[in-house]
C-alpha cells in the first residue's frame, strides 16, 4: 500500500510542473480606436484581433470604466439597407484574424463617464470564451475617422436594434 502510495505521488509531482506552466496568450488585439461621436451620442470601438492558437475563440465582450455599456454589434446590409443588430459573440478562427471596422462588426460604446476628445487614450478589456482576458489602449479619432488609418467607406442610413 505505501508503495502505491508512493508511486501516485511521484507521478502526480511529475505533471504539476506542467500543470503550473501557464498556456501562451493565444489572442492578441491590436490597432485598437474609438470613434468620437458629439453629445452623448454612442461610439463605436475597432480594432483587429489575432488568434495564434490552435483553436477557435470567441470574444464575448468587451468592459471599460469609461462608458456606461458595452455592446458587440455588427453592421449588415439588407435589400440595400445597412442595420446594426447586438451580436453575443464573435468567432476568431485558430490562426486566424478578425477585424472590427466601421461597416462591420464593432463594440458600440454608449454613456460616456467623460467627454471623449481625439487623441485620448482609453483602456478596453476584451472578453474571450476561452477564459482570455486582453486589454488594449484604444486611441480617440475624430466623428470623420473610418478607420485606424483613416481610410474606408460607409453609407446608407443605420437602424439599430438590440
Amino acid at each position: 500500500m505505501k508503495s502505491l502510495r508512493k508511486s501516485l505521488l511521484a507521478v502526480a509531482m511529475c505533471g504539476a510542473p506542467l500543470a503550473a506552466q501557464a498556456a501562451p496568450a493565444a489572442v492578441a488585439v491590436s490597432d485598437c480606436w474609438i470613434r468620437s461621436l458629439p453629445e452623448n451620442l454612442p461610439s463605436g470601438g475597432y480594432f483587429k484581433m489575432t488568434n495564434s492558437g490552435g483553436q477557435e475563440v470567441a470574444l464575448t465582450g468587451v468592459q471599460t470604466d469609461a462608458f456606461g455599456m458595452a455592446m458587440l454589434h455588427q453592421t449588415r446590409e439588407k435589400n440595400g439597407m445597412s442595420t446594426m443588430a447586438m451580436v453575443k459573440q464573435v468567432p476568431v478562427p485558430a490562426h486566424g484574424a478578425v477585424s472590427f471596422a466601421p461597416g462591420g462588426y464593432h463594440v458600440m460604446l454608449e454613456k460616456p463617464r467623460k467627454p471623449l476628445a481625439p487623441g485620448m487614450s482609453l483602456p478596453l478589456t476584451f472578453l474571450f470564451s476561452n477564459g482570455q482576458k486582453v486589454t488594449a489602449a484604444c486611441e480617440v479619432k475624430s466623428a470623420g475617422a473610418m478607420s485606424g488609418s483613416m481610410s474606408g467607406k460607409m453609407s446608407g442610413s443605420m437602424p439599430h436594434s438590440h
